[in-house]
């Protein structure tokens, strides 16, 4: 059989969305606030709020930023809000909870602001493989979202989709 190879799918009306697309630039950094605890496990408002002041915030310029707490401490939650107001001024983006959290909280705002008129009416395969660390979360509201809109969801590739869901 010979005769010309067709690619099907780029000839297709399949839509495909790569995250790692829409993946934000910039370094992410977890910051540990037992170091300002005494013992890693008391905070003395006094103290804590003089080092807290001292810290040099603008070394997190342009940073995503994690506040985490290692010693299992019982923190008040203003403590943190003190910390994130300092952070402000220089971080792209600052919360409580791991690196993963604040990762899956950046793609939720991400996906949420996603414009996704194209895929109306369309089979659409969500790009699995990534070379960027894009949460698991990020596949699940991204499918959420397009499942009122789109003909069909798939995951994977093009060659190799798995199928999630179909209109009737």
């Amino acid at each position: 059989m010979e005769g010309p190879i067709i690619n099907r799918v780029a000839n297709s009306k399949l839509a495909t969305i790569d995250l790692e697309d829409v993946y934000p630039a910039g370094e992410r950094v977890s910051i540990d606030i037992s170091q300002w605890l005494f013992e890693g496990i008391v905070l003395h408002e006094k103290d804590f709020r003089e080092q807290v002041k001292q810290h040099n915030w603008s070394q997190y310029r342009d940073c995503y930023v994690a506040l985490i707490c290692t010693t299992g401490a019982i923190v008040p939650g203003w403590a943190y809000m003190l910390i994130s107001l300092e952070l402000t001024p220089y971080s792209k983006r600052n919360t409580v909870g791991s690196l993963e959290m604040l990762e899956s909280i950046l793609f939720s705002e991400i996906i949420e602001k996603l414009n996704l008129d194209d895929y109306k009416d369309k089979p659409v395969i969500i790009k699995g493989c990534a070379h960027k660390p894009i949460p698991q979360n990020a596949f699940v509201l991204l499918s959420q979202r397009l499942q009122p809109i789109a003909k069909s969801i798939m995951y994977g590739e093009a060659c190799s989709s798995v199928p999630l869901f179909k209109k009737k």
